[in-house]
């Protein structure tokens, strides 16, 4: 019997496969014990309206930016994303507001059995989790991020109201396919016969196969409208790689309009103006100080490294002070060549299983003819980079969502703030 929140997370962390830790090793290669769990505990998946959102890059950014919209206009709205920053509880919200501490408490407890019996994975629970708590808490409508692929994740259980696919990159390789388009068909396994669906900016051979696939099941593809350009001026969530991810909401909210899902667009225009507080998204091109200027962003694979260092050509700085680390399985020869030469780098190893070492990483660093100095840990090269940075520079944080992840628990805590949702 569980009967505090710490000792629960300490069994759930340490008992179940994690992909966060282990890599693919954690998954399943099918939804066998995502569906025995669910029927353990009732299908509490059933009878709900559902957005479900995948794609490479982007999927926790649109997520956020819909079910903030839906907040803002009065609907009783989950969201269900992963992986979390600070605190487990950020995986599973209604309105923003993370999951009670005693129901992880409870929920853990009473699946223990189904644990013994077949072995779930840390995902698998957590999904579940997800889906009991929004039943009891009986919300109007929930937003599902895809955590890994499409067809075989676990959040591909339910049938949803309609399907998006934010983009398609080369990213988890080994575990979805070598190229572009064994990536996008195996995203595309999230559509549904006679469900609408739509698609974000992505490579046309990723569109074409995702289109084929839609029409081999009698999805409906929706084509996109233009963005208004007041939700390109006020969204919340900046950086120029969002006006791909503010297009893909805009579009899911005009579509569920007609969903019986009645919508106001001067409350859409307020939620997606305020994501952070509607939805308690954190790490997307966050601005954590103005003096020096220090941002962090979770981008970690070629594609969303590549968006953060054009977006970092902006900033006209003398020299950037870059805190970074990656985990074991990127791409990362390639994503270096992308970084750029005028910044001093603080490597750290993020605090996963999978994290990279740190004097690996440096090495590799050295390598290319980058300037690079060995951390201990992210709160070293933090503090190293804030030691050097000068009026004119700026420091930025990233390489893997855990670098961005212990940078916060960090910085909350340096700064005496809690971490709100």
């Amino acid at each position: 019997m569980l009967l505090n929140y710490q000792q629960t997370l300490n069994y759930l962390f340490e008992k179940l496969p994690m992909f966060q830790n282990i890599g693919k090793f954690a998954l399943t290669k099918d939804l066998t014990n995502t569906i025995k769990l669910l029927e353990f505990i009732g299908n509490p998946h059933l009878h709900t309206k559902w957005i479900h959102i995948g794609g490479t890059n982007g999927k926790g950014s649109t997520s956020s930016m819909v079910a903030a919209a839906l907040t803002a206009n009065g609907y009783k709205t989950g969201l269900y994303t992963s992986p979390h920053l600070v605190d487990f509880r950020e995986r599973v919200r209604i309105d923003g507001e993370m999951i009670t501490e005693q129901f992880v408490i409870d929920f853990t407890n009473k699946i223990a059995p189904a644990i013994d019996e077949f072995s779930p994975s840390f995902f698998e629970i957590t999904l579940a989790m997800a889906f009991e708590y929004f039943k009891i808490c009986k919300i109007d409508i929930g937003v599902i991020e895809v955590g890994l692929g499409g067809r075989l994740d676990s959040t591909n259980v339910i049938t949803p109201i309609i399907s998006a696919i934010t983009s398609i990159g080369l990213d988890h390789t080994d575990i979805l396919g070598n190229t572009i388009e064994e990536i996008a068909l195996e995203k595309a396994g999230i559509l549904k016969s006679n469900i609408p669906y739509v698609l974000g900016e992505m490579p046309k051979n990723a569109n074409q196969v995702i289109y084929n696939y839609g029409e081999s099941v009698n999805a409906s593809y929706i084509t996109n409208l233009p963005t208004p350009s007041d939700w390109v001026v006020n969204a919340s969530l900046k950086g120029s790689y969002q006006k791909s991810n503010i297009n893909l909401a805009f579009n899911i909210l005009q579509i569920i309009k007609g969903l019986n899902v009645p919508l106001n667009e001067q409350k859409n225009l307020n939620g997606i103006s305020n994501v952070n507080e509607y939805s308690g998204l954190r790490g997307r091109w966050e601005i954590i100080n103005n003096h020096p200027l220090t941002i962090c962003d979770t981008g970690h694979n070629y594609d969303g490294v590549q968006f953060i260092v054009e977006q970092l050509k902006t900033y006209n700085c003398e020299k950037m002070h870059i805190v970074w680390g990656m985990v074991k399985d990127k791409d990362v020869t390639a994503i270096l060549e992308l970084l750029p030469e005028n910044a001093i780098y603080y490597v750290c190893k993020p605090s996963v299983v999978r994290g990279q070492e740190s004097a690996i990483m440096t090495a590799m660093l050295d390598n290319q003819g980058f300037d690079a100095v060995d951390c201990e840990n992210a709160s070293d090269a933090f503090k190293m980079a804030s030691r050097a940075c000068k009026s004119n520079e700026l420091i930025f944080i990233g390489g893997s969502t855990f670098v961005v992840a212990d940078f916060l628990k960090l910085f909350y805590d340096v700064v005496g703030k809690n971490w709100t949702c």
